[in-house]
């Protein structure tokens, strides 16, 4: 199949689109725009200069993409928003460009849901679910398969680490580590995402070793430095989950929820 353009549809001579893609009516495609190949574009979207969409992804009604970034420190620089491959993006999301950074990013096979909006200097991974309504601050990095729950909000320079949940209307303002189910507020640990794991083929026994680290560095009454050092004053030699989850809370900068 060709591209398929909406008589109504305005759409720049200088815009690059792949092939196979369809725009429908009344969308508006601004000059520095490229589409991958069999995206469809639905009516009343908007793409402005600086936006990149990927291949065989869903961009709906009333979606604004590209739009300068919310921030008084832009000062008109050139940056980009960028949406990768299988990416359905619902209705009314807003997902402005970089501010500090070159783009902001969204990975593959993501589901962003209606009027949740991403801000300046974001990147957000792959299989990520973001449920309607979410609010992402500026500069909020969210890992691979991290599902976050209707309303909820991420406040800036945040981090949600992969494969952890977060609970509807949660007022997230330090980071989440990876594997955890964060609800409640103020947001707490409330125990690891088994289920996620367990359908994303994490095996018994690394589900079984990420819980006994959970338990050592959250609910054994010892703060985070001392959790983790009696963890692993007990297992010498940690799986790569386990030290993934390690490097990022010694890694945070907004420290991490208990």
């Amino acid at each position: 199949m060709s591209t398929e353009i909406h008589p109504s549809a305005i759409v720049s001579p200088k815009a690059r689109l792949g092939s196979n893609v369809r725009v429908g009516a009344l969308a508006v495609i601004e000059d520095d725009v490229e589409i991958g190949d069999d995206t469809e574009i639905m009516m009343h979207a908007v793409l402005l200069d600086g936006t990149r969409i990927g291949s065989q992804s869903l961009i709906y009604p009333g979606a604004v993409i590209g739009a300068k970034p919310q921030d008084l420190k832009f000062h008109g620089q050139k940056t980009f928003a960028i949406v990768g491959d299988r990416t359905t993006v619902r209705e009314c999301v807003t997902i402005n460009r970089a501010s500090h950074t070159e783009s902001v990013r969204v990975g593959d096979d993501c589901l962003i849901m209606a009027y949740s909006h991403i801000a300046h200097d974001c990147e957000v991974g792959n299989n990520v679910v973001i449920a309607n309504a979410v609010q992402l601050g500026g500069h909020v990095q969210i890992g691979d398969w991290v599902v976050l729950g209707g309303v909820s909000k991420v406040h800036q320079f945040c981090r949600v680490g992969k494969h952890a949940m977060v609970a509807a209307d949660a007022m997230v303002t330090k980071d989440i580590p990876p594997y955890v189910l964060s609800g409640r507020n103020p947001v707490n640990v409330e125990g690891i995402n088994k289920i996620g794991l367990s359908r994303r083929g994490f095996s018994a026994e690394r589900i079984s070793e990420i819980d006994q680290f959970v338990t050592h560095a959250f609910f054994s009454g010892l703060n985070m430095s001392d959790g983790i050092a009696s963890y692993e004053a007990a297992n010498s030699h940690p799986g790569q989950d386990v030290l993934d989850m390690i490097s990022f809370i010694r890694q945070s900068k907004r420290g991490v929820i208990r």
